[in-house]
Order: structure tokens, then sequence, then C-alpha cells
């Protein structure tokens, strides 16, 4: 047997575990608990399967049934999961003291990022600032890949066709959306200077800095996020919390080098 057909024989598809996964993770999305016709039809799958995944699910205590409402929810059995990978998850540990002291310097909720799907980024580590007023943000948070500063990223640096990006664009929920020219001149402006910002069209009156991490084919896997408000963040701050998130990012990779993790 040929290394390529070895290859493709490891990676054949397995529709049960797929379909479990593409459950959970519709659960994990969703504001509230949901029945399974809907579930089935979103994701595409026979009631009666998804019925049946759904219960083994609920015996392994990763999803929960309301016998009154007939829905499903996710399950806090996801969570010693969720909370071991983090755990176990290198970089989030290497990353953590230095976030801390990136809050504490800059006053500014500090945050890790991992692209957890194809089209999610989530929170695997943070720091909230000890400023009076600030900014929340949850371990485990996710959203979309392509929104705020952490999107440009993605868009500078993982998108080789631009113009395939309106469709996905147009989905992207913001408080002052930028128009699609805007945007694709920012991306641009993230890729010449390898960091990207987000002034208060996201969320109004917050500042998102990212700085990219790459994976080791030169795509943006991670990136290192600042958060705060943009009234106490002038374009100079902006530029040195920048730089910050960059030397983090490098010190990051240089210690992932020495101890060979």
């Amino acid at each position: 047997m040929t290394e390529k057909s070895t290859e493709s024989t490891n990676k054949r598809q397995v529709p049960a575990v797929t379909r479990a996964v593409a459950i959970l993770r519709f659960l994990a999305r969703a504001d509230e608990p949901v029945g399974v016709n809907p579930i089935a039809r979103e994701l595409k799958l026979v009631p009666s399967t998804c019925l049946h995944i759904l219960r083994v699910l609920q015996d392994e205590g990763l999803v929960e049934f309301d016998s009154n409402t007939k829905r499903y929810s996710i399950g806090i059995g996801i969570l010693p999961l969720a909370r071991s990978a983090l755990q176990k998850n290198t970089f989030s540990v290497l990353v953590q003291p230095l976030l801390s002291n990136l809050s504490e310097t800059y006053g500014v909720t500090s945050i890790a990022t991992q692209l957890a799907e194809p089209s999610q980024m989530v929170v695997i580590a943070l720091s909230q600032s000890s400023m009076p007023f600030r900014l929340q943000v949850d371990l485990g948070s996710r959203f979309p890949i392509l929104i705020s500063a952490t999107g440009r990223l993605f868009a500078a640096f993982n998108v080789t066709d631009p113009n395939g990006l309106r469709k996905a664009f147009d989905k992207l929920v913001w408080d002052h959306p930028p128009s699609f020219e805007t945007w694709l001149e920012e991306i641009e402006q993230t890729r010449a200077r390898g960091y990207a910002v987000d002034r208060g069209t996201y969320i109004s009156g917050v500042t998102v800095v990212a700085a990219p991490v790459f994976d080791p084919t030169g795509k943006v896997n991670r990136s290192l996020v600042a958060i705060g408000i943009s009234e106490r963040m002038d374009d100079k701050q902006v530029t040195a919390l920048a730089k910050s998130l960059l030397q983090v990012r490098d010190q990051i990779i240089a210690m992932q080098i020495e101890t060979g993790s």
C-alpha cells in the first residue's frame, strides 16, 4: 500500500462521529434549548438518526433533555473535557502570565484565542484588568472568525481570494458595520503592519487590538487580543499595545522552541 493510500484510509469519514460533533456544536451555539426536528432540519439529518445520537449524548452527560418541553441543550458533562483541554494546552499555560502583565500595564482585558472550528475562534486564556470599568469576557467564549480585529487577521493572512469574503461578511453583526470596501482596506492595512485594530465597529466605544500567531504553514491559528475602552486608548497607546502583543507572541514562540512544545 502506498503512503498516499494509507493517509486516505486514516482520514476515512465516520458519519456517526461527524453528526454527533455537529449536534454538540449546534447546541453550544444555541441561545435556548432546541427540539429534535429543528436540530435535524438545521443539520440536514434524518430526525430518527438525530434522536438516536441525542439520546447517546444524553447518556454520556454531554447533552441535557427537558422532559417537559422535549428540548435539548448542551450538557455540563462537556465542562470537564473543556477544562482538561485548556489545562493541557501548552500555549494557554505559557501565555497566561504574560496576558496578566499586559492587563496590569495597559488597563485592558487581554485574551488569547484559538481556531476551534472552521468558522469560530474560542477564548483559551484571559486576564481581566483591575480598572473599575472593564469588559467581561469568559473563558471558552466563541465568536465568528471574521469579526472584529481577529477577523481582519484571519482575512489578511488566511484568505487568498478576498472576493469570496463578501457572503460571509454580510452575515457578521457589528454595532457600527463598516462598508465591505472599507473592511477590505483595513484587511490590507492589517497585512502590511502585522496586527489589526477595531475601533468601535464591533462594539460601540470599545477598541480591540489583535496580533496573529501562526501555525507551521504560515496560517493564523491563534491570536493575542487586547480589549479596552476607546476613550482611554489614543493612537499612541494603541501602537504601543500592538507592539507589546507582538512581543508577547514572539516570547511564546521562543518558549515553545526552548521547551520543545
